[in-house]
């Protein structure tokens, strides 16, 4: 299986159709998301072009829309989560995944992930925030940083991770036609 781990988005739609043409084009299944999308309409844009699973947790810059999404829902609201974001899993401080016997965690901030990776209860840890791409293990824990969709800081790129052969690439985004 392949996925695609992105962080750092800051609303850049345009990166982003980059990323999900790329996913596409090379039959990625899952999305990770180390968090700051930004905005509910980046949220929207993700889910309605993606149709594989988005696994997502909150960062520093998601807005308000962003985290009273997750608290909506249920029949007296008349909002639908699961009609609404049918592939989307949204987690408020971290996220935990089981994918191919392995169990990943993933936040935005580096410093949670480290404590997570110390745990000694996880194989992978993915996070944000930095806008650098990162690697780099803890016991037998691999902690990594896609970098950033949006372009600040550093260049926009994000990782992809084959866990057939278990190997993870760095995605330079300017470099996708």
């Amino acid at each position: 299986m392949k996925i695609a781990i992105i962080s750092d988005i800051h609303n850049n739609e345009v990166n982003l159709e980059k990323v999900l043409d790329y996913c596409g084009e090379n039959k990625i299944e899952k999305i990770i998301c180390c968090g700051d999308l930004a905005s509910k309409e980046t949220l929207d844009f993700l889910n309605d072009t993606f149709s594989g699973e988005i696994h997502y947790c909150f960062g520093n810059m998601d807005n308000e829309q962003l985290h009273d999404i997750s608290a909506k829902g249920g029949p007296a609201s008349g909002w639908d989560f699961n009609k609404n974001y049918r592939n989307t899993f949204i987690f408020k401080d971290f996220g935990e995944v089981k994918i191919d016997d392995r169990k990943i965690a993933f936040v935005h901030f580096p410093r949670e992930a480290k404590k997570l990776a110390e745990t000694g209860k996880y194989d992978f840890v993915f996070y944000g925030h930095t806008h650098k791409p990162w690697t780099e293990k803890i016991g037998n824990c691999i902690m990594l940083n896609p970098g950033n969709v949006t372009g600040d800081f550093y260049p926009p790129t994000f990782a992809t991770w084959d866990t057939e052969n278990n190997k993870f690439e760095l995605i330079r985004i300017h470099e996708l036609k």
